[in-house]
C-alpha cells in the first residue's frame, strides 16, 4: 500500500503542478537554445521519472534510518517548486537557483542511497541525468534572456 502511495503521490502532485503551471506566451516567446527539446518530450519523461522517484521514496521509507528519506522529501520539494518559480512566477533566475539546489539533493540521494538502497540508488540515476541536463537548458535559457 505504502509503494502505490509513494508512486501515486509523487506522480499526481507531479502532474497537478505541470498542469497549473504549463507554459504560456511568455515562455514561447523566451529564447531557447538549439537543444530545447520539443514540447511533447517532457510528458513521458517525467511520468517515467515520477515512477522511479516513487518508488525510491518508498523504497527509502522502508529503511529504518531516516537520512535517505529526509534527502528524499528535500528534493521532492525542490523538484516541485521548480515548475511554478520558472512559468509561474517567470523567473528563471529562481528556478535556476531552485534547479542547482534540486541537482544536488538528487545526487546526495543517490550517494547516500548506494550504501544502503543500491536499487533506490540505480532508480535515481535517470533522473540525476534529466535533471543535469534541465539545469542547463535552464541556465541557458537564463543567459540568452
Amino acid at each position: 500500500m505504502a509503494l502505490v502511495l509513494f508512486t501515486v503521490a509523487t506522480l499526481g502532485i507531479g502532474l497537478l503542478i505541470g498542469s497549473v503551471s504549463a507554459p504560456d506566451q511568455w515562455y514561447q516567446a523566451l529564447a531557447k537554445p538549439a537543444f530545447n527539446p520539443p514540447p511533447w518530450v517532457f510528458p513521458p519523461v517525467w511520468t517515467a521519472l515520477y515512477l522511479m522517484v516513487g518508488v525510491a521514496g518508498w523504497r527509502a521509507w522502508r529503511l529504518p534510518e531516516r537520512t535517505l528519506l529526509r534527502i528524499w522529501f528535500v528534493q521532492m520539494a525542490l523538484n516541485f517548486a521548480w515548475t511554478p518559480s520558472f512559468f509561474l512566477l517567470h523567473n528563471i533566475a529562481l528556478a535556476l537557483g531552485v534547479i542547482v539546489l534540486l541537482l544536488i539533493a538528487v545526487l546526495a540521494f543517490i550517494a547516500q542511497a548506494f550504501s544502503r538502497d543500491r536499487i533506490a540508488a540505480w532508480l535515481f540515476v535517470p533522473y540525476a541525468v534529466w535533471v543535469a541536463f534541465a539545469t542547463l537548458l535552464t541556465f541557458t535559457i537564463w543567459r540568452l534572456n
